[in-house]
Protein backbone atom coordinates (compact mmCIF):
# COMPACT_ATOMS: atom_id res chain seq x y z
CA UNK A 1 0.00 0.00 0.00
CA UNK A 2 0.78 3.67 -1.23
CA UNK A 3 1.13 5.90 2.28
CA UNK A 4 -0.38 9.53 1.71
CA UNK A 5 1.87 11.89 1.17
CA UNK A 6 0.99 14.45 3.83
CA UNK A 7 -1.81 14.20 7.14
CA UNK A 8 -3.90 16.74 8.64
CA UNK A 9 -3.55 16.41 12.44
CA UNK A 10 -5.86 17.96 14.75
CA UNK A 11 -5.05 19.26 18.19
CA UNK A 12 -7.79 18.28 20.90
CA UNK A 13 -5.77 18.60 23.78
CA UNK A 14 -6.51 22.09 24.86
CA UNK A 15 -10.27 20.80 25.00
CA UNK A 16 -9.77 17.78 27.15
CA UNK A 17 -10.21 18.43 30.93
CA UNK A 18 -6.50 18.17 32.61
CA UNK A 19 -6.25 14.75 33.76
CA UNK A 20 -5.76 14.85 37.78
CA UNK A 21 -9.04 17.88 38.52
CA UNK A 22 -5.82 19.99 36.98
CA UNK A 23 -6.92 22.97 35.18
CA UNK A 24 -5.88 26.30 33.57
CA UNK A 25 -6.25 29.80 33.55
CA UNK A 26 -7.44 31.23 31.03
CA UNK A 27 -3.99 32.82 29.72
CA UNK A 28 -1.99 29.71 30.73
CA UNK A 29 -4.44 28.23 28.18
CA UNK A 30 -4.28 30.94 25.58
CA UNK A 31 -0.20 30.88 25.77
CA UNK A 32 -0.54 26.72 25.01
CA UNK A 33 -2.30 26.97 22.25
CA UNK A 34 -0.30 30.12 20.95
CA UNK A 35 3.02 27.82 21.29
CA UNK A 36 0.82 25.18 19.78
CA UNK A 37 0.06 27.21 16.71
CA UNK A 38 4.00 28.07 16.60
CA UNK A 39 4.62 24.64 15.68
CA UNK A 40 2.81 24.18 12.84
CA UNK A 41 -0.70 23.06 14.09
CA UNK A 42 -3.36 24.62 12.70
CA UNK A 43 -6.34 22.68 13.57
CA UNK A 44 -6.71 22.74 17.26
CA UNK A 45 -10.13 22.39 19.27
CA UNK A 46 -10.07 24.61 22.10
CA UNK A 47 -12.70 24.37 24.25
CA UNK A 48 -16.07 22.85 24.88
CA UNK A 49 -19.63 24.56 25.71
CA UNK A 50 -20.68 21.90 27.83
CA UNK A 51 -22.23 22.93 31.39
CA UNK A 52 -20.58 22.02 34.41
CA UNK A 53 -21.17 21.68 38.23
CA UNK A 54 -19.15 25.78 38.26
CA UNK A 55 -21.22 27.29 35.68
CA UNK A 56 -18.12 29.97 35.37
CA UNK A 57 -16.47 26.92 33.01
CA UNK A 58 -19.27 28.31 30.29
CA UNK A 59 -17.82 31.30 30.57
CA UNK A 60 -14.45 30.73 30.55
CA UNK A 61 -14.76 28.66 27.42
CA UNK A 62 -16.22 31.49 25.51
CA UNK A 63 -13.81 34.14 27.36
CA UNK A 64 -10.71 32.10 26.20
CA UNK A 65 -12.28 31.61 22.52
CA UNK A 66 -12.42 35.55 21.67
CA UNK A 67 -8.96 36.08 23.26
CA UNK A 68 -7.43 33.73 20.44
CA UNK A 69 -4.87 35.07 17.59
CA UNK A 70 -6.61 34.18 14.44
CA UNK A 71 -5.70 34.61 10.87
CA UNK A 72 -7.00 32.87 8.19
CA UNK A 73 -4.51 29.91 8.08
CA UNK A 74 -6.29 28.16 11.47
CA UNK A 75 -9.29 26.77 12.16
CA UNK A 76 -10.49 26.72 16.04
CA UNK A 77 -13.22 24.79 17.01
CA UNK A 78 -15.17 23.64 20.32
CA UNK A 79 -17.19 20.77 21.08
CA UNK A 80 -20.59 21.34 21.61
CA UNK A 81 -23.43 19.19 23.25
CA UNK A 82 -26.87 20.87 22.62
CA UNK A 83 -28.38 23.91 20.97
CA UNK A 84 -27.42 26.13 23.50
CA UNK A 85 -23.83 25.23 23.66
CA UNK A 86 -24.11 26.38 19.71
CA UNK A 87 -25.91 29.76 21.00
CA UNK A 88 -22.24 30.18 22.36
CA UNK A 89 -20.49 28.55 19.95
CA UNK A 90 -21.99 31.23 17.10
CA UNK A 91 -20.93 34.07 19.66
CA UNK A 92 -17.76 33.44 19.68
CA UNK A 93 -17.31 32.91 15.68
CA UNK A 94 -15.87 29.71 16.09
CA UNK A 95 -14.43 28.31 12.80
CA UNK A 96 -16.17 24.26 13.42
CA UNK A 97 -18.44 22.98 16.18
CA UNK A 98 -18.07 20.00 16.76
CA UNK A 99 -20.62 17.51 17.75
CA UNK A 100 -20.31 13.69 19.47
CA UNK A 101 -22.56 10.40 19.43
CA UNK A 102 -21.88 7.16 21.22
CA UNK A 103 -22.26 3.93 19.00
CA UNK A 104 -22.74 2.59 22.08
CA UNK A 105 -26.21 3.12 23.79
CA UNK A 106 -25.22 2.98 27.92
CA UNK A 107 -22.55 4.91 27.13
CA UNK A 108 -24.54 7.53 24.67
CA UNK A 109 -26.86 7.48 27.87
CA UNK A 110 -24.01 8.29 30.19
CA UNK A 111 -22.45 10.57 28.24
CA UNK A 112 -25.50 12.66 27.05
CA UNK A 113 -28.15 11.43 29.16
CA UNK A 114 -30.47 10.98 26.28
CA UNK A 115 -30.37 7.74 23.32
CA UNK A 116 -28.58 7.87 20.41
CA UNK A 117 -31.98 8.60 18.15
CA UNK A 118 -32.61 11.35 20.14
CA UNK A 119 -28.62 12.35 19.56
CA UNK A 120 -29.02 11.89 15.70
CA UNK A 121 -32.36 14.24 16.00
CA UNK A 122 -30.82 16.98 17.71
CA UNK A 123 -27.10 16.60 15.52
CA UNK A 124 -29.34 17.25 12.42
CA UNK A 125 -30.80 20.29 13.65
CA UNK A 126 -27.66 21.53 14.68
CA UNK A 127 -25.94 20.71 11.61
CA UNK A 128 -28.63 22.85 9.70
CA UNK A 129 -28.19 25.59 11.71
CA UNK A 130 -24.68 25.43 11.30
CA UNK A 131 -25.30 24.86 7.60
CA UNK A 132 -27.70 28.62 7.44
CA UNK A 133 -24.61 30.10 9.19
CA UNK A 134 -21.70 28.90 7.33
CA UNK A 135 -20.31 26.80 10.21
CA UNK A 136 -18.17 23.98 9.22
CA UNK A 137 -19.23 20.63 11.79
CA UNK A 138 -17.56 17.42 12.43
CA UNK A 139 -19.19 14.72 14.30
CA UNK A 140 -17.24 12.24 16.64
CA UNK A 141 -18.43 8.61 16.93
CA UNK A 142 -17.36 7.19 20.32
CA UNK A 143 -16.77 3.73 21.11
CA UNK A 144 -16.20 2.34 18.24
CA UNK A 145 -13.94 -0.62 19.32
CA UNK A 146 -15.71 -1.70 21.67
CA UNK A 147 -17.35 -0.32 25.40
CA UNK A 148 -16.56 -0.94 28.84
CA UNK A 149 -20.48 -1.23 29.65
CA UNK A 150 -21.52 -3.32 26.61
CA UNK A 151 -18.44 -5.11 25.06
CA UNK A 152 -17.93 -5.33 21.81
CA UNK A 153 -19.90 -2.65 19.37
CA UNK A 154 -20.77 -3.80 16.06
CA UNK A 155 -18.63 -2.28 13.24
CA UNK A 156 -22.01 -2.02 11.40
CA UNK A 157 -23.38 0.74 14.01
CA UNK A 158 -20.99 3.33 13.91
CA UNK A 159 -21.30 2.84 9.86
CA UNK A 160 -24.88 3.41 9.97
CA UNK A 161 -24.54 6.41 11.95
CA UNK A 162 -21.81 7.43 9.61
CA UNK A 163 -24.27 7.06 6.42
CA UNK A 164 -26.88 9.11 8.58
CA UNK A 165 -24.64 11.82 9.54
CA UNK A 166 -23.35 12.53 5.74
CA UNK A 167 -26.70 12.27 4.45
CA UNK A 168 -27.44 14.91 7.49
CA UNK A 169 -24.99 17.24 6.00
CA UNK A 170 -22.16 16.41 8.44
CA UNK A 171 -18.97 18.11 6.95
CA UNK A 172 -16.26 15.35 8.61
CA UNK A 173 -16.52 12.07 10.73
CA UNK A 174 -13.87 10.79 13.50
CA UNK A 175 -14.09 7.55 14.44
CA UNK A 176 -13.00 7.54 18.24
CA UNK A 177 -11.45 4.11 19.65
CA UNK A 178 -12.61 5.62 23.52
CA UNK A 179 -10.95 2.66 25.64
CA UNK A 180 -7.50 2.00 24.05
CA UNK A 181 -9.13 -1.45 22.29
CA UNK A 182 -8.61 -1.11 19.29
CA UNK A 183 -5.81 -3.61 17.79
CA UNK A 184 -4.35 -3.35 14.28
CA UNK A 185 -6.26 -6.18 13.01
CA UNK A 186 -9.68 -4.56 14.72
CA UNK A 187 -9.01 -1.34 12.57
CA UNK A 188 -7.98 -3.01 9.79
CA UNK A 189 -11.43 -4.77 10.03
CA UNK A 190 -13.17 -1.72 10.79
CA UNK A 191 -11.33 0.13 7.68
CA UNK A 192 -12.06 -2.73 4.89
CA UNK A 193 -15.89 -2.33 5.65
CA UNK A 194 -16.20 1.40 6.46
CA UNK A 195 -14.64 2.62 3.18
CA UNK A 196 -16.57 0.82 1.25
CA UNK A 197 -19.51 3.02 2.14
CA UNK A 198 -17.34 6.51 3.49
CA UNK A 199 -14.91 8.93 1.69
CA UNK A 200 -11.41 8.01 2.79
CA UNK A 201 -11.70 11.99 2.60
CA UNK A 202 -14.32 12.61 5.30
CA UNK A 203 -12.63 10.23 7.97
CA UNK A 204 -10.77 10.60 10.59
CA UNK A 205 -9.19 8.78 13.30
CA UNK A 206 -8.53 8.74 17.01
CA UNK A 207 -7.18 6.60 19.61
CA UNK A 208 -6.38 6.31 23.00
CA UNK A 209 -3.22 4.81 24.34
CA UNK A 210 -4.77 2.47 26.89
CA UNK A 211 -2.99 -0.57 26.14
CA UNK A 212 -0.27 0.83 24.20
CA UNK A 213 -1.31 0.56 20.89
CA UNK A 214 -2.34 3.88 19.71
CA UNK A 215 0.79 4.54 18.04
CA UNK A 216 0.37 1.19 15.86
CA UNK A 217 -3.05 1.75 14.74
CA UNK A 218 -2.46 4.93 13.61
CA UNK A 219 0.20 3.17 11.37
CA UNK A 220 -2.62 0.99 10.23
CA UNK A 221 -5.18 3.36 9.38
CA UNK A 222 -2.29 5.66 7.56
CA UNK A 223 -1.83 2.06 5.49
CA UNK A 224 -5.44 2.67 4.14
CA UNK A 225 -4.66 5.74 3.11
CA UNK A 226 -6.74 7.62 6.08
CA UNK A 227 -4.94 11.09 6.14
CA UNK A 228 -6.77 12.43 9.67
CA UNK A 229 -6.37 11.83 12.86
CA UNK A 230 -6.70 13.78 16.23
CA UNK A 231 -4.45 13.41 19.05
CA UNK A 232 -3.40 15.66 22.13
CA UNK A 233 -0.15 17.07 23.27
CA UNK A 234 1.53 15.44 25.57
CA UNK A 235 -0.74 12.74 25.83
CA UNK A 236 -2.59 14.22 28.22
CA UNK A 237 -6.48 13.32 28.78
CA UNK A 238 -8.73 11.21 26.81
CA UNK A 239 -11.96 10.44 25.52
CA UNK A 240 -15.07 10.25 27.36
CA UNK A 241 -15.23 9.02 30.03
CA UNK A 242 -11.62 11.11 30.54
CA UNK A 243 -9.76 9.16 33.56
CA UNK A 244 -6.07 8.00 34.18
CA UNK A 245 -5.69 5.33 32.71
CA UNK A 246 -7.76 6.49 29.06
CA UNK A 247 -5.00 9.23 27.12
CA UNK A 248 -5.64 10.24 24.14
CA UNK A 249 -2.46 9.59 21.59
CA UNK A 250 0.26 12.14 22.20
CA UNK A 251 0.66 14.82 19.15
CA UNK A 252 4.32 14.65 19.49
CA UNK A 253 4.28 10.58 19.03
CA UNK A 254 2.26 11.22 15.70
CA UNK A 255 4.47 13.77 14.37
CA UNK A 256 7.56 11.62 14.91
CA UNK A 257 6.12 8.55 13.25
CA UNK A 258 4.72 10.40 10.49
CA UNK A 259 8.24 12.36 10.03
CA UNK A 260 10.40 9.09 9.78
CA UNK A 261 8.11 7.73 7.50
CA UNK A 262 8.35 10.83 5.50
CA UNK A 263 4.96 12.03 5.36
CA UNK A 264 4.47 15.98 5.47
CA UNK A 265 2.89 17.33 8.71
CA UNK A 266 3.87 21.22 8.57
CA UNK A 267 4.72 20.89 12.26
CA UNK A 268 7.99 21.44 13.65
CA UNK A 269 8.89 18.94 16.28
CA UNK A 270 11.30 21.26 18.46
CA UNK A 271 9.06 23.72 18.68
CA UNK A 272 6.11 21.30 19.83
CA UNK A 273 8.39 20.35 22.09
CA UNK A 274 8.49 23.93 23.86
CA UNK A 275 4.83 23.52 23.79
CA UNK A 276 4.72 19.99 25.56
CA UNK A 277 7.54 21.24 27.90
CA UNK A 278 4.88 24.30 28.84
CA UNK A 279 2.28 22.19 29.82
CA UNK A 280 4.22 19.74 31.39
CA UNK A 281 5.19 22.75 33.80
CA UNK A 282 2.49 24.07 34.37
CA UNK A 283 0.43 20.69 35.34
CA UNK A 284 3.62 19.37 36.91
CA UNK A 285 2.64 15.92 35.19
CA UNK A 286 5.44 14.41 32.73
CA UNK A 287 3.78 13.55 29.41
CA UNK A 288 3.13 10.27 28.30
CA UNK A 289 4.91 11.25 24.90
CA UNK A 290 7.84 8.66 23.77
CA UNK A 291 9.11 11.89 21.53
CA UNK A 292 8.88 14.23 24.76
CA UNK A 293 11.17 11.79 26.55
CA UNK A 294 13.90 11.45 23.95
CA UNK A 295 13.94 15.24 23.35
CA UNK A 296 14.53 16.18 26.90
CA UNK A 297 17.81 13.99 26.84
CA UNK A 298 19.13 15.27 24.05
Amino acid sequence: MILPQSVILKEVGPRIRLIDGNQLQIEQKLHWIHLLVDSGLSNIEVSSFIRTENKQDFNKAAELVLKLKRNVDLKYSVLVPNKRGLTRAFVVNADEVNLFVSASETSNQKMKDCSIQHTMNEIRKIVGECKDNKTKTRAYIANVFGCRYEGNISFQKSINLSNQLLEDGIDELSFIDSTGLATPPLVTHFLEELLLEVPKDRCSMQFDNTYGLAITNVYTSLLYGVERFESSNGGYGGSLPNTMINQTVATEDIISLMHQLGVYTGVDEQKLHEATNYISNQINKEPISKLFSVLKTE
